[in-house]
């Protein structure tokens, strides 16, 4: 199973589930454990999955992490679990003190919803401050999906993540720049605008100005992009539809009904009569064969007429609706197939 498709079971398990885990420990066992899964390795099998990963801390005896992922025998991901209801903090966390004394390079905190991956980005051998990935299981795009991927067990390598993570990290904290300038420009943002457009001194004044007017002028310029891609995705789509209707006139006009077929139609109609309604009787015509339904419904097929080759054929269904090609020397011979279409209405009937 694809881990986008097993990530979002996990999310809709979690949204069922989390107005009945009141324990960090159900949050663990309900949502940790299974996010773990998801990411390839075995929770049952203690030299992937060591519950309670103790390690050597000086002074400090006793104090313990979660739960540690291992691969060829060494961690490589530590983990650090809170309620679902708690909010995420690394101060005084276990993770700080476990992750220079082992060999890890990577540090997880999580609540089960919210997930956030530290590394040593800032300084060697020492946890950063700020995670470098972060979301909401709840929540993922499809950005998010492709970097959770990297940490599965099929795909984990130490180098690719690190050197990836930098660039996770300075864009996220460069996006959060972003939404602020949008909401409440800066002088510094404002004049970078405001300096290529305008030919007299930036006073104070005229930065204050401004600041509306770029703020106006991002969100229209934002808005319009966004229209010009749903309006390109529309036109597309309309496009395509209007392809597949040009196709299907197409194929529609290929079909020429003749009185041959429509005779033998009328006299199958002559013989069903006696045991239901003409009305339901209904006929369609394709390229390849005069069907004949009874109630207009593909799955209730009465006969099939095949009349405009060399050789003429009935097609004839029996309780399995299993067809049937029998040969026939001109319409005239329908009549003596009278038993077999009366039973079959009497099978559909019977349903």
């Amino acid at each position: 199973m694809e881990i986008n498709i097993q990530l979002k079971a996990l999310a809709d398990k979690i949204n069922q589930l989390k107005s009945k885990i009141e324990t960090e420990e159900s949050t663990k066992h309900a949502f940790v454990l299974p996010f773990i899964h998801v990411l390839g390795y075995d929770a049952f099998n203690p030299l992937e999955v060591v519950p309670e990963f103790t390690a050597d801390l000086g002074l400090k005896k006793g104090e313990k992490v979660d739960y540690a992922i291992f691969q060829n025998g060494e961690p490589i991901i530590i983990v650090e679990c809170k309620s679902w209801k708690e909010n995420l903090t690394v101060h005084n966390s276990q993770l700080f003190r476990y992750f220079h004394v082992t060999k890890t390079r990577f540090a997880l905190l999580t609540n089960g919803i919210e997930y956030q991956f530290f590394t040593d980005l800032d300084d060697k051998n020492k946890m950063d401050q700020k995670p470098f990935l972060e979301f909401d299981i709840t929540n993922l795009k499809e950005n998010i999906i492709n970097e959770i991927t990297k940490f599965h067990k099929t795909n984990f390598n130490v180098d690719n993540i690190v050197s990836n993570a930098s660039a996770l990290k300075y864009i996220k904290e460069i996006k959060k720049q972003i939404t602020i300038e949008l909401e409440n420009p800066s002088n510094d943002f404002t004049k970078l605008f405001a300096n290529k457009v305008y030919a007299g001194r930036l006073t104070e004044k005229v930065v204050d100005e401004f600041k509306d007017l770029v703020q106006k002028s991002l969100n229209q310029f934002i808005s319009e992009k966004i229209n010009d891609r749903l309006n390109a995705a529309l036109t597309k789509e309309t496009i395509k539809q209007q392809g597949e209707q040009v196709e299907s006139i197409e194929e529609e006009s290929k079909i020429i009904t003749s009185e041959e077929e429509l005779e033998g139609y009328r006299i199958i109609v002559a013989i069903l009569r006696r045991k239901i309604p003409t009305s339901r009787v209904v006929y369609r015509d394709t390229q390849s064969y005069f069907g004949i339904l009874l109630d207009d419904n593909n799955r209730k097929p009465l006969c099939r007429l095949h009349l405009n080759g060399s050789k003429k054929y009935i097609s004839l269904f029996n309780e399995n609706k299993t067809e049937a090609k029998i040969s026939i020397a001109s319409i005239d011979d329908i009549y003596q197939f009278e038993k077999e279409l009366l039973d079959t209405v009497t099978l559909y009937e019977t349903e």
